[in-house]
């Protein structure tokens, strides 16, 4: 989900979103890319190249850049197709984040195979 949008006029629009490099690692560690796509204006043309950033305090954190999207703005949802694979085990809990739901996408119907981290989860195995 988008957070904030912050358009730096002659640099480039950065658009914030929920997630990030601790769910999907692969861009910052060695430039894996990706296509996104504003899942709930799916059907509206790209208008300018918007960098998707994720939610941590690190320059790295760049999901997808330069992408042609539609105007983009916060609470629109940013789908990144096909980047399953790998994201679950090589995701971390950095700075204390909640792993993301997983859905699955098939036949054109949504299905949730995995929920949302709790912090429940996150602190389950603490002692102190």
């Amino acid at each position: 989900r988008v957070g904030v949008v912050k358009d730096i006029p002659g640099v480039r629009c950065y658009v914030s979103v929920d997630g990030g490099m601790a769910d999907n690692i692969r861009p910052a560690l060695y430039g894996s890319k990706y296509e996104a796509v504003v899942a709930n204006k799916v059907s509206e043309k790209g208008t300018g190249k918007v960098t998707i950033a994720g939610k941590f305090c690190e320059s790295g954190d760049i999901l997808v850049k330069d992408i042609n999207l539609p105007p983009v703005s916060a609470g629109d949802i940013i789908a990144i197709p096909d980047c399953g694979a790998y994201c679950l085990p090589m995701a971390s809990n950095y700075n204390s984040s909640l792993k993301p739901a997983i859905v699955l996408v098939k036949e054109g119907k949504a299905h949730l195979i995995r929920r949302r981290e709790t912090f429940d989860d996150l602190t389950r195995c603490d002692l102190i």
